[in-house]
């Protein structure tokens, strides 16, 4: 199916998911801030509708913080915080959770709008309900994510961490992926999309470890890790595959080093992409890259500075929108080949 016969909704359809593709991209820089504030666990309830409202007296303010004493994390890490203090942390959880029901409703009212009116292409319903599903999803692996860290020991699941930010990334990819096939048609996915793909979730799923660990504090230097390329004391764990998951100074040096083969694939992704007649995003991909890597590096020789690591996650996300749209591009049919 060309551009051209593309049905008069589909090109308005289609900025609309880029722009919640967008407010996703937002919701995974503000979560990362919240991460690194360590703010994810002032809030120690899950309250869907009621939650979108802060507390808006003194009196409210003082039960909300009475409920936060009585958490691990207050009693094992933040004892003798002030009210005003727990206000600081508060805001950013609050804020990430209302901009993931900002997401929901810029998602879900315009879908009613584009299907009440017909708007919605043949074959595209399943996929946007689908799309709606997983957002819901989010917010639930959000909140187990959460419990992880109001047990005993108050610090969230490294591996919870990673279901909750890939998945952000998925949708992401996913929303594009289904922007790109109603504005220039349907496309599989190739094989070289998918190993450069996979080669990129290896990467966010490792980021995903060093910073549910603070791995990132394990070694603030670079290239070299205690004047070593390979650290000398890592501290090894059993059994031994646990070192790949578990191990803050065997997962951040694996992180130091595959970002440069997932790098390797996406560049030729991008590359390839230019073959096929893309140039703005092959060339936002390969910029966004070397952005990328260098803010790695300064995150660590910064020791883990909040606004550089925080725009580091931020650009992981445009990465994953440009790795999505190049790889719809290389499995597009040739102008002349398409029907």
């Amino acid at each position: 199916m060309t551009l051209s016969s593309q049905p008069a909704a589909a090109r308005p359809i289609a900025i609309w998911l880029s722009a919640v593709a967008a407010l996703v991209v937002l919701m995974v820089v503000v979560g990362g801030i919240t991460r690194l504030t360590e703010s994810g666990l002032s809030m120690v309830r899950w309250e869907p509708v009621t939650g979108a409202v802060p507390p808006l007296t003194e009196e409210a303010w003082r039960a909300e913080f009475a409920d936060y004493q009585a958490s691990p994390e207050y009693r094992y890490k933040n004892a003798g915080m002030s009210l005003s203090e727990y206000k600081n942390i508060y805001f950013w959880e609050w804020a990430h959770r209302l901009l993931g029901r900002i997401i929901g409703l810029a998602f879900a009212l315009p879908l009613l709008w584009f299907w009440v009116r017909g708007q919605i292409p043949p074959g595209y319903k399943p996929r946007l309900v689908a799309l709606l599903a997983l957002g819901g999803l989010q917010g639930v692996i959000g909140w187990w994510m959460v419990t992880s860290g109001l047990a005993d020991v108050p610090d969230v699941s490294h591996i919870r961490l990673a279901v909750h930010l890939n998945l952000a990334f998925f949708i992401i990819a996913a929303l594009i992926w289904t922007a790109s096939d109603l504005l220039r048609g349907r496309a599989p996915l190739t094989a070289l999309a998918s190993v450069a793909l996979l080669g990129l979730f290896v990467q966010t799923i490792l980021g995903a470890f060093v910073a549910g660990m603070d791995a990132g504090y394990a070694y603030a230097e670079w290239p070299t890790m205690g004047g070593h390329f390979f650290p000398a004391y890592p501290e090894w764990i059993e059994p031994a595959w646990r070192n790949l998951v578990d191990n803050p100074v065997i997962v951040q040096f694996i992180h130091r080093w595959w970002a440069f083969v997932a790098a390797a694939l996406l560049v030729w992704l991008g590359v390839t992409a230019m073959k096929r007649g893309s140039r703005r995003t092959p060339i936002a991909l390969k910029l966004l890259i070397v952005t990328q890597i260098g803010l790695g590096v300064m995150t660590l020789l910064s020791g883990v500075e909040l606004w550089i690591a925080a725009t580091h996650q931020g650009v992981a996300a445009l990465i994953v929108w440009c790795a999505a749209a190049c790889a719809h591009r290389i499995g597009e049919p040739a102008i002349g080949e398409r029907t």
